[in-house]
């Protein structure tokens, strides 16, 4: 019933319990998952996944902590591997400026490089923008990214920047922190967007939701997620997991 957008259960934190993760994530409510690669070894994990479970699959791209080791044969291999069966989204690519891997000139570069192979492959796309929201923005709207659509994922702004980015097409999607008590912006920006453009996750293992705050999150746990938002829209969870759920089918173009 309830779609993860984005999860990374590719991470070495779930190299051991891969199986009992996606049997505790069911027993929650979670049947659906969309597991992100960022770099070589992660998207190679990602498509793994998305061949062996049924109900797993692959967005992959390049991270921007990683865009200096961006290269030639990197883009050519990232092509070939978005042309596999259950890849969804282009993903996840964006700009960082907490970690500040690499100058801003160089994530913008490969930024708007990824972009166009989304457009080419008509692939929407999933956002990590972290301190960054304004320069973020600028590129997806110069870029013209409304016919291939994508994802703010881990939505981080508030109400106005929201509506900047459904304006120009985009989806948003909302994680564990959405349930943090100090997180009033992003609470408003869940009441507020509207139904068919919203979409749930994890970003597994990281940012687990209350009551697991702190520890190793999982798929699982965006049934938490999903009770949250439900909460504050005076909604029925099931309702919002159905109507989110529908939202992932149609932006990934998932027929079932």
């Amino acid at each position: 019933m309830i779609f993860d957008s984005h999860t990374h259960l590719n991470a070495e934190q779930f190299n051991e319990d891969i199986p009992e993760t996606i049997e505790r994530a069911q027993e929650l409510g979670v049947t659906e998952m969309a597991v992100v690669g960022f770099d070589t070894p992660t998207i190679i994990k990602s498509l793994e996944l998305s061949k062996k479970y049924k109900d797993i699959y692959s967005i992959i791209g390049w991270h921007p902590t990683e865009a200096g080791s961006y290269t030639a044969e990197i883009e050519k291999n990232l092509q070939e591997r978005l042309t596999t069966p259950k890849v969804v989204a282009l993903g996840e690519i964006g700009l960082d400026y907490y970690w500040m891997e690499d100058p801003k000139e160089v994530q913008d570069k490969v930024f708007r490089r990824q972009i166009a192979i989304a457009k080419e492959m008509k692939l929407p796309i999933s956002i990590h923008m972290r301190d960054a929201i304004e320069d973020t923005y600028k590129v997806l709207k110069e870029e013209d990214v409304r016919d291939i659509g994508g994802i703010m994922h881990s939505y981080s702004g508030d109400e106005e920047w929201m509506k900047k980015f459904l304006d120009l097409g985009m989806h948003i999607s909302f994680s564990g922190v959405v349930t943090f008590k100090k997180a009033v912006e992003i609470q408003a920006s869940a009441k507020e967007v509207p139904l068919d453009r919203m979409l749930v996750e994890t970003d597994a293992p990281y940012l687990a939701p209350v009551p697991y705050r702190g520890k190793r999150n999982e798929p699982g746990y965006t049934r938490y997620v999903v009770e949250k938002i439900a909460e504050m829209r005076n909604m029925n969870w099931e309702e919002l997991a159905q109507q989110t759920n529908q939202n992932a089918h149609q932006l990934f173009k998932i027929e079932k």
